[in-house]
């Protein structure tokens, strides 16, 4: 009898290392997949020296939270910056999907699960992450060599050997800091947003205040990711430039459709394009940041050179009532509008600061040649920030107000009474 427990231990044990080998890969061909087909429509397929399974690597490290780093080297005479701080999160998302499923899959279905038992499936797998992320990480390095043409900055480059070249390198330390950060966060939004995912017992009380409305934001994002997509390949296949916009949609769509959510309830960007360096975008949003200079860019903004910007607030207050309406549904019959207004806008308030932080964009690269001016052709910034307490503040009151009016209209929508908890863990 003694033997028992411990086979089942082991046993168990062994699954969860099995779960997560096959949760980590699976994330990790999602990434890879979607940051390939991104990458070639963009044009990197034609990069040389063999670069672009290294370009590859890269924006797999980036988009599963790692930090890449952009340096420059132009000879004696020349000195090159650059710096790079954007998340590709059509990559991030595609990733996250796949392994949350993955990750929920065999907890399905169980009302509770012991904490050490989470904590046991939890660790194999943020593990294995992190040993495929420094493997990503070993393979994101490479360096280009840059020309200036036939112009006499060129020739004397050429003559003093100050020729630029720039590179990148994953920085490992700060790779597997923020890659923690990454899929321990990945980890506990899955937990939240799942209703049938088990919960400690000591946290299972807390299931109505937060999963409804977890449940409902994340909804809400990804269906703002769905008319992304469905405009994406519309305008693909009306308006020419399709690889341009599939590899838009393909690596940075939800880093447009979720700034374009928080702009539609009021918040706002700080925003600045300058030089021939940029990033790929829609024509209206490259004409506006670059007008910026700076300034503060919001819905009003938008508007200014095309007024169809003003269906980015009527789409926005749609799905804010929608997303009201299903979290109400989704929470007991009991809880009523006030408390709804209260989970809903603390979750949506949340979410809005994670898409201010994962949304944002820094971009600079120059060469500066003995110190002074900068070679046109090769300098350039993107800058995109939140004005935080804003829109944060914006998120707040818009997910009170959705959760207050879409407890109002969903009362005719609960059945007895029910209470949306949990399955029951079945009799042995």
């Amino acid at each position: 009898m003694s033997q028992t427990p411990r086979s089942s231990s082991s046993g168990g044990s062994a699954r969860a290392w099995r779960d997560a080998l096959v949760t980590v890969v699976a994330g990790f061909a999602a990434m890879t997949a979607v940051a390939a087909a991104g990458l070639a429509c963009a044009g990197a397929g034609g990069l040389p020296e063999g670069a672009f399974p290294h370009v590859l690597a890269a924006v797999v490290v980036m988009a599963a939270g790692g930090t890449v780093e952009v340096s420059g080297d132009a000879g004696l005479l020349a000195d090159a910056n650059a710096s790079l701080s954007v998340l590709p999160l059509s990559v991030s998302l595609a990733g996250a999907l796949v392994a949350g499923f993955c990750f929920l899959r065999p907890l399905r279905n169980r009302a509770v699960a012991g904490a050490r038992e989470l904590l046991g499936r939890v660790v194999p797998l943020v593990v294995l992450w992190l040993l495929a992320l420094v493997g990503a990480a070993l393979v994101a390095r490479q360096a280009f060599g840059i020309s200036v043409g036939d112009s006499p900055l060129g020739e004397i480059g050429e003559l003093l050997d100050s020729s630029p070249k720039i590179g990148f390198r994953a920085d490992l330390p700060a790779t597997l800091l923020f890659g923690l950060v990454w899929i321990l966060g990945l980890l506990l939004i899955a937990l939240l947003v799942s209703r049938r995912a088990p919960l400690p017992a000591g946290l299972v009380r807390f299931h109505t205040a937060v999963r409804p409305a977890a449940f409902a934001t994340a909804v809400l994002l990804l269906a703002y990711v769905a008319i992304g997509v469905v405009v994406g390949v519309v305008v693909a296949a009306t308006q020419g430039h399709a690889d341009r916009t599939l590899a838009v949609v393909l690596l940075g769509l939800p880093n447009l459709v979720w700034v374009a959510l928080t702009l539609g309830f009021g918040g706002a960007w700080e925003a600045r394009v300058e030089g021939a360096f940029g990033l790929p975008m829609p024509p209206l949003l490259d004409e506006v940041l670059r007008d910026a200079d700076g300034a503060t860019v919001d819905v009003a903004s938008f508007a200014a050179r095309d007024p169809r910007a003003w269906w980015l607030v009527a789409v926005a207050v749609v799905l804010l009532l929608g997303t009201g309406v299903l979290a109400a549904v989704r929470s007991p019959a009991h809880v009523r509008p006030w408390q709804l207004a209260l989970h809903l806008g603390a979750a949506l308030a949340l979410a809005t600061l994670a898409v201010c932080m994962l949304a944002r964009v820094h971009a600079v690269y120059g060469l500066s040649l003995l110190g002074i001016g900068e070679v046109d052709a090769l300098g350039g910034e993107v800058l995109l920030d939140p004005v935080l307490w804003r829109t944060v503040g914006l998120g707040l009151l818009w997910g009170a107000v959705a959760g207050f009016v879409g407890g109002v209209l969903a009362r005719p929508l609960h059945r007895r009474g029910r209470v949306d908890e949990p399955a029951a863990a079945p009799h042995a």
